[in-house]
């Protein structure tokens, strides 16, 4: 899959004030902290969705929150077992290529929005939903570059390697 940003673009210059601020948030609570926001625009200016008293919506919410928690959670338990970090732009001490990272080079981030759509169907929400696009564009646009980038940095050829071989979402 082709990289967003060209090789030679210094990271600093997308990193503005905010998104540096931002950065300091593990990627897992922006997630919440966006769902937190939709909740709140939920309860002010509720949306409801002409399918939202289906009863299937909390049982496919339920499923899905399920499928994207052990993803996440599988993700992260490589990364403990591998005693290397989850912070972005930190050097990691080891370059995971197992478990599921053989499948896709971000299963934590493939997990997240699973879990918080599934999260949003159990609670019949439609705000946090129309506010995901936003997380998945800083993810994708800010944080995965960033980390991509460190791992340029750190593990050069053998980074290069894996990232022909495995794609950066499915």
């Amino acid at each position: 899959m082709g990289q967003l940003l060209p090789d030679d673009l210094d990271l600093s210059q997308v990193m503005s004030k905010p998104f540096q601020l931002l950065l300091r948030i593990p990627v897992p609570w922006v997630f919440v902290l966006t769902y937190i926001i939709g909740a709140m625009l939920e309860r002010a200016l509720p949306l409801r969705a002409a399918n939202a008293g289906l009863p299937g919506i909390s049982l496919a919410g339920g499923v899905l929150f399920a499928i994207g928690a052990i993803i996440a959670g599988w993700g992260l338990l490589t990364f403990r077992r591998a005693r290397t970090t989850t912070v972005p732009g930190q050097a990691s001490s080891q370059l995971v290529t197992w478990g599921p990272y053989r499948f896709t080079r971000n299963p934590m981030y493939i997990g997240l929005p699973l879990a918080y759509l599934g999260e949003a169907g159990l609670l019949r929400q439609i705000w946090p939903v129309i506010l995901l696009p936003l997380t998945l564009a800083y993810v994708n646009w800010i944080v995965i570059p960033l980390e991509e980038s460190k791992l340029g940095e750190v593990f050069s050829e053998e980074y290069r390697r894996y990232r022909k071989k495995v794609r950066r979402w499915i």
